[in-house]
């Protein structure tokens, strides 16, 4: 894994003390969003992670009523529950438990962890009653009480690279810059747990990290931050979306990037670029169609990359045994191919089960299967909102790229652990 450089700071202070200057700047920044009114009638409220909910127009300090997104269910609400083998989810219900262990809510998930643990080789019926002895089934709700929300897909890619620059290998994959900030502000304000802010320092200045298009613009800045040399900008776009991904090297050896930080843009959909201005259609702007027209408009790609500013930075991991495990995801544990997905951790928390209903991507076939919270994606926000992994390669991308679908969701949580 790629480690940063000692961060060195300029002027007289030292670096602890411009470091609590700029997480106050930066903080005091943020707050100051939540006392204003916006100009124009958006219709929407300000985005403030510190701001308690608004209505459209009203002062962002008005709050709305308090909503609940954990509903109290049964397990006969969830449907298919009986169906669904559970034993596929087994392994990743396991390393849920591992990764729990070293949390602060361990006692609550404890009985039933180590309950599991000793069951090494279960059947579909024995999980299921271990499940509903020790576990208890909540509806996800969204604040206008829908339980309905989308459910994307995501893949580990496998692109092709050199260790080397040199035709066709020019694209650089860059490991996290020295000059990159990444303010926790949990650390400073316990209610913005989960809100990071990234900047540099330019003399006594705190300035926004810089965008992909002035990362591409400065490429011998980062000279020294270059992994690896890819072939494909398209594909090397796409691995940062996806956050992870292999990279095949000329000399045969297979090697994985995983994802380290971000330059704290916002995220910008180039597919919905793309529909906007009229060149793909709603059904064409799937990934596959992005990179169909990326394939017909080469010269016009960099300025298409470039409307997402947002930019993110990679380490090296080395494969395990012959490949065959997943990356790593936010809660630290390899991801199960169809059985992990992504979520937002203020609404479902990280290790716990989720049982999925929702359907195959692009049809309405059904898909209900149980699944473990255990990554988290900057695009995935939301009460019922669910990143499905779909495991490594094309395949894999290609249902990825085609899921956009409606879905319910239930967490299903130890006694104790769902919030009054």
């Amino acid at each position: 894994m790629l480690k940063s450089q000692p961060r060195r700071f300029p002027g007289p202070a030292s670096a602890p003390a411009l470091a609590k200057i700029l997480t106050a700047t930066l903080l005091a920044l943020l707050l100051s969003a939540c006392g204003t009114r916006r100009e124009e009638p958006r219709g929407d409220c300000p985005s403030c992670p510190a701001c308690t909910p608004c209505e459209p127009g009203a002062d962002a300090r008005t709050p709305k009523p308090l909503f609940k997104p954990l509903q109290p269910a049964r397990w006969s609400d969830l449907p298919g529950w009986t169906d669904d083998d559970l034993r596929a989810a087994w392994p990743a219900f396991l390393e849920s438990c591992r990764s729990l262990a070293k949390r602060p809510q361990w006692p609550l998930w404890r009985p039933a962890c180590e309950q599991a643990r000793a069951l090494p080789t279960p059947s579909s019926a024995s999980i299921r009653s271990l499940f509903e002895s020790r576990l208890q089934p909540w509806l996800l709700t969204n604040p206008d009480g829908s339980a309905e929300g989308l459910v994307t897909g995501y893949y580990e890619p496998l692109l092709r690279g050199s260790r080397t620059r040199g035709k066709p290998y020019l694209q650089a994959v860059l490991g996290v810059p020295a000059d990159l900030l990444s303010i926790d502000l949990g650390a400073v304000q316990p209610e913005l747990k989960n809100q990071r802010l990234r900047g540099r320092l330019q003399g006594n200045k705190v300035l926004p990290y810089y965008s992909r298009a002035e990362i591409a613009g400065r490429e011998q800045a980062y000279a020294d931050r270059v992994l690896l040399w890819v072939d494909d900008p398209v594909e090397l776009f796409f691995l940062q979306v996806q956050g992870s991904g292999r990279v095949k090297l000329a000399d045969g050896s297979m090697t994985r990037l995983a994802f380290a930080d971000q330059n704290g843009h916002p995220y910008q959909s180039i597919g919905k670029v793309l529909v906007d201005r009229g060149e793909l259609t709603v059904d064409q702007a799937s990934m596959q169609g992005i990179k169909q027209w990326a394939q017909a408009n080469p010269a016009r790609l960099p300025e298409l990359l470039n409307a997402n500013p947002r930019y993110v930075f990679f380490s090296e991991q080395a494969l395990k045994g012959n490949g065959g495990d997943g990356p790593s995801g936010a809660l630290g544990v390899p991801l199960t191919p169809e059985r992990s997905i992504a979520v937002d951790p203020a609404h479902v928390p990280l290790g716990a089960p989720v049982f999925l209903a929702t359907t195959q991507p692009a049809t309405s076939i059904p898909l209900r299967r149980l699944m473990l919270a255990q990554d988290t994606g900057s695009a995935i926000r939301g009460v019922v909102r669910a990143d499905f992994f779909w495991g490594f390669g094309a395949q894999a991308g290609a249902q990825a790229g085609r899921m956009k679908q409606q879905g319910r969701m239930w967490v299903l949580l130890p006694p104790g652990a769902a919030p009054e």
